[in-house]
């Protein structure tokens, strides 16, 4: 190793205020491995999709207290460069992962030490709760310790300005600038002065506008199976669904509790396959209606319904066209609805059908929250289970939504109705958007090496053609896209198919998104859906042989 990588190492150590951390790194100098030295040094974490996330171990390329340190070192100096009165406070939270209450405390006494008021939440609560509580107090800016839906060793910091929405372009990159060039700062306590809790009256009013704006018109008899995925969104939503009146709600007691080990799932991710697992077991055994799923941080929602004898998961985009055929009858003309260049294009029809301006975004919430900037973002969504339904919180929420979904579901079961004939006449009116995704985990420190590889590739030599029919538009998102930020991806257009490749901003994944779209037309819907599904399928084996 060069005499420059050792003394980076020696400096790390130096400032890093966990004894533990110090140790393991020594040991790690003196006669440990040299990849994993360097695993933990080649590729720091940085500032990206509005904030960081990693695995939890020692050195730059973890989530560790000194990176947490460090990282807030930078928002303070962000704050103090910025336009909003850092006077005005931040909003701290946390969930229930490894590491998160330490993180906490870290980002609490560096703020403090910095001069900057603390409104700390009062123990690990759900993700939107943060940016409600940025709005409510007219913060300058709101931190969450989360690594929400990522494998269970990892952490993360998510990071809100004064909108209560996650931070974009420059101000990601002026905070790890700060970060980079943070020296030993000064640490407050909460005896400080400046350091409030939460109130409990502020949550308290989400409570009650989450309930006056999605509580069924009468106590609902709709069994519902409810599981937070070992995360911190259980005593919060099974709260809110009794209060809305569903008296026949049961919990996955296996999952039920904050769990950092998430002994139950490989991944705490409702989108992967078996995660409801669990959960639909239970449905059966009750004869349930509706299966309700948050992430452990409960910002993502994943549902699944019966299908006759047996249950089907719903896809993020069928959640989404569901809440949006509740919601765009609410909306005002002058409001508008958003989602993202790797969902469905469904929403855009049915806006335009509802006469309500659609936005498509960029992947990501700081995007969508961001895609009505005057007006009411009266629904927002992405593929991923985000959903944004009220605008008092510039995030999605996966806890507002499950009771818009249950709402919806009532209402359609007092009309002899279920949610997959809500899907049915959706896509007999606006046709098949068959949709599917592939997508690629890399790991080690050359994972995100190879994956900029395989879009590069993709990008150089696309192909001529997919399922058969002509690519007719091959668009670099790095140059920028109708009016979109540069980032990285590819879109290969060849009507009725769109492909969407490009790179998780969260993870060590590349992804392809995929849809369809079929009709409407005078064939049974079940032949227009068997038309998509094949020709999906074809298009999908294609585009994974450029993974290989």
């Amino acid at each position: 190793m060069s005499d420059e990588f050792i003394a980076r190492v020696t400096d790390w150590i130096a400032g890093d205020p966990d004894e533990t951390d110090r140790e393991t790194l020594e040991l790690l100098v003196r006669d440990g491995p040299r990849e994993e030295l360097r695993r933990r040094f080649a590729a720091p974490l940085t500032f990206g999709t509005a904030g960081l996330r990693g695995p939890v171990m020692a050195g730059p390329a973890g989530m560790n207290r000194y990176t947490v340190r460090r990282a807030t070192q930078g928002v303070a100096a962000w704050l103090a460069a910025g336009p909003v009165d850092q006077r005005r406070g931040v909003v701290v939270g946390r969930d229930a992962r490894r590491g998160s209450e330490a993180f906490n405390d870290e980002v609490v006494a560096v703020l403090l030490g910095a001069g900057i008021p603390v409104y700390e939440m009062p123990g690990p609560l759900p993700t939107p709760l943060v940016p409600y509580a940025v709005r409510a107090l007219h913060a300058a800016a709101g931190v969450m310790i989360t690594a929400s839906h990522n494998p269970p060793q990892d952490n993360g910091y998510k990071l809100y300005d004064a909108s209560g929405a996650q931070i974009v372009p420059p101000d990601d990159e002026l905070v790890e600038r700060f970060a980079t060039t943070a020296t030993t700062p000064a640490l407050g306590t909460r005896a400080d002065p400046d350091y409030h809790r939460v109130p409990d009256s502020l949550l308290a009013e989400y409570r009650r506008h989450a309930l006056a704006r999605f509580s069924p018109p009468a106590p609902s008899d709709l069994v519902i199976v409810y599981t937070p995925l070992h995360g911190v969104g259980g005593a919060t939503m099974t709260s809110l669904l009794a209060a809305a009146g569903y008296e026949n709600v049961h919990v996955v007691p296996e999952q039920f509790e904050p769990d950092a080990r998430f002994p139950t799932l490989p991944f705490p991710n409702p989108e992967e396959p078996g995660a409801l697992d669990l959960a639909i077991a239970r449905a059966v055994e009750l004869n349930a209606d509706l299966v309700l799923a948050n992430d452990p941080d409960a910002d993502r929602l994943g549902a699944a319904v019966r299908d006759g004898e047996a249950w089907r998961t719903l896809r993020g985009d069928e959640i989404g066209w569901l809440l949006a055929s509740a919601l765009l009858p609410e909306a005002a003309a002058s409001d508008v609805v958003a989602t993202t260049i790797v969902s469905s294009s469904m929403l855009e029809a049915m806006a335009r059908d509802a006469g309500v301006a659609c936005v498509t975004t960029l992947t990501g919430f700081k995007w969508i929250a961001r895609a009505a900037p005057g007006r009411t973002l009266a629904f927002g969504y992405e593929e991923a289970l985000g959903f944004a339904v009220d605008d008092r919180v510039a995030d999605k929420d996966g806890m507002t939504a499950a009771l818009a979904l249950a709402r919806l579901a009532d209402e359609l079961a007092a009309h002899g109705e279920t949610l997959l004939d809500r899907l049915d006449a959706l896509e007999s009116r606006y046709g098949v958007h068959a949709v599917d995704q592939l997508a690629l985990r890399v790991e080690g420190p050359e994972g995100r090496d190879r994956i900029a590889a395989m879009v590069a590739r993709l990008r150089r030599d696309p192909p001529r053609q997919l399922g058969g029919e002509p690519v007719v538009e091959v668009v670099d998102l790095a140059t920028g896209w109708r009016g979109l930020a540069p980032t990285e991806g590819v879109v290969l257009h060849a009507p009725p198919t769109r492909v969407v490749v490009r790179p998780s901003g969260t993870e060590a994944k590349v992804k392809a998104y995929f849809e369809v779209v079929v009709g409407p037309d005078e064939r049974p819907l079940l032949d227009q859906r068997r038309a998509a599904r094949s020709l999906l399928g074809d298009v999908r084996a294609q585009v994974a042989s450029y993974f290989e």
